[in-house]
């Protein structure tokens, strides 16, 4: 397949993975969490229970009310760029793309039954045609992870937390699946991350993308090896007060810092998975089903030991001398989501008798064939960095 590049540069060519599957990018920690959430029964009656107000078909009005919906009249450009990001990725049907008026870089995807995906107006004016390709398989990636279905449950949790906590036992063990969840979230989207290069197949681009969110938009200005330096610091430099200070930033965040974030990006590639799976070795969607719950989130394990052995984080580095149980948060993000099923399974069932009893008394339950409701409204979720795609 072959498209153009950016305005004034030669055309590329960009291999079309054929079938590949969502497990070709998920991050392992992402998966393992996936694997096991993927099983969440009775989640459809908690949704309606909880978000009747919000649905997918309200969301989709507000921004056919207030955006623009890309097509091949509107932003051509941009229309052009996705379908190519989608079909590198072999989407089959690409989701609505709506263009929303807003001064950062950003981007989301929404929805359960039909998600759609929605970019600022900065993402336009801002990116090249490389870094948009890469922003534009970034959130296709989290559509076909579903990861818009899971971070609703993470709304979910959220407002439990805050109805709850006048019972301490409870809040604290809410919180506590909360934070594992976010965990996954900041994993997820390095997943979108790698997404969005197997979509653009241009790694400069996608570093270049992450340098624009943490401030570099001029990029005569900035360095791309200095920004990689600042990677290295942010993970080892400076003593215990430093990783005290980042376990404060991050702890309750939606998004990794965009620093490690490229770090991230740079190391898959260096260790040839990306290069694999551009030459055709990658998942394929037909084995979907092979996939075991306990394989993933020991994978998942797997993947936080290596980080915690790699680390040159003072605080890991403490830890390492004194054991290796701090490497088993792999394990308790995993777990984390199973806990989290079995609060929402139980969940479902309640929702269901309630919706049926509403039902029985004349009223609607939410049974009446309308539309499965969407994403929580703004505010439900604890906010990430404004300026990171999500």
């Amino acid at each position: 397949m072959t498209t153009g590049g950016t305005s004034g540069t030669p055309a590329r060519r960009r291999v079309v993975l054929t079938g590949i599957s969502s497990r070709a990018w998920e991050h392992p920690a992402d998966r393992g969490a996936l694997t096991a959430l993927r099983e969440l029964r009775g989640f459809d009656d908690v949704v309606k229970a909880f978000f009747g107000m919000w649905n997918e078909r309200g969301f989709r009005l507000s921004y056919l009310a207030a955006a623009i919906r890309v097509d091949h009249r509107q932003y051509p450009r941009v229309y052009r760029l996705y379908a190519e990001a989608g079909a590198a990725l072999d989407v089959a049907e690409l989701p609505e793309l709506f263009v929303t008026q807003s001064p950062w870089l950003t981007g989301e995807a929404i929805g359960l039954d039909r998600p759609f995906v929605v970019i600022s107006s900065a993402c336009v004016s801002q990116l090249d045609d490389d870094e948009l390709r890469f922003l534009l398989g970034h959130e296709l990636g989290h559509v076909g992870s579903g990861h818009a279905v899971y971070k609703t449950i993470l709304s979910i949790l959220t407002r439990w937390a805050a109805n709850l906590s006048w019972l301490p036992v409870g809040a604290l063990a809410l919180r506590a699946i909360i934070a594992a969840m976010l965990e996954w979230w900041r994993k997820a989207e390095l997943s979108g991350d790698r997404a969005g290069l197997l979509a653009s197949q241009d790694p400069a681009a996608a570093v270049r993308v992450l340098m624009k969110l943490a401030g570099g938009g001029d990029l005569s200005q900035i360095d791309t090896a200095a920004f990689v330096e600042q990677a290295a610091e942010y993970d080892g430099g400076g003593d215990l007060r430093d990783s005290l200070h980042k376990i404060r930033m991050t702890a309750w965040s939606t998004h990794p810092v965009p620093v490690a974030r490229a770090a991230d990006l740079r190391r898959w590639v260096d260790s040839g998975e990306y290069a694999r799976m551009v030459g055709g070795d990658y998942p394929r969607r037909e084995d979907d089903g092979l996939t075991s719950v306990s394989a993933e989130i020991k994978a998942a394990a797997e993947s936080y030991r290596e980080a915690f052995g790699r680390s040159q984080d003072p605080l890991v580095g403490l830890l390492r001398r004194l054991g290796d149980g701090a490497s088993d948060v792999g394990e308790w993000v995993g777990g984390g989501a199973g806990r989290a099923r079995s609060w929402m399974n139980a969940a479902g069932e309640a929702a269901a008798r309630a919706a049926g009893r509403t039902r029985r008394n004349g009223q609607p339950g939410g049974a009446d064939g309308s539309a499965r409701p969407g994403t929580a409204a703004e505010g439900d979720v604890p906010p990430g960095p404004a300026d990171d795609p999500s």
